[in-house]
C-alpha cells in the first residue's frame, strides 16, 4: 500500500476549508493510497492533479496536486487549490 502524506502547505490550506471540503480532500488522499495514479498529468512536470468538482465537495471546486514516487511508494500532495 502507498502511503500518501499533506505538505506543511497543504496542512494550512485545509483548516482554512469547511468540514466537507476538508472530507472530500481526505477521500482524495485515500484514494492515492489505494490508486496513485490518479488525476491528470501537468504538462512538463512529473506531478498529477485530482479535480474535485463542487457538487462533490459542497462547496468549492479543489484541485490536488500531488507527486508520486514510486521508488519509496509514497505520494506527496504539494498543493491544494480552492476555487471559486
Amino acid at each position: 500500500m502507498t502511503h500518501a502524506f499533506h505538505s506543511d502547505a497543504v496542512e494550512k490550506v485545509l483548516a482554512e476549508l469547511t468540514a466537507r471540503e476538508q472530507a472530500s480532500v481526505e477521500a482524495v488522499r485515500r484514494g492515492l493510497e489505494t490508486t496513485p495514479g490518479q488525476g491528470r498529468p501537468l504538462p512538463g512536470t512529473d506531478t498529477r492533479v485530482v479535480e474535485v468538482l463542487p457538487d462533490q465537495s459542497g462547496g468549492r471546486g479543489l484541485s490536488v496536486v500531488y507527486r508520486h514516487d514510486t521508488t519509496l511508494d509514497a505520494v506527496l500532495i504539494l498543493w491544494l487549490i480552492a476555487g471559486p
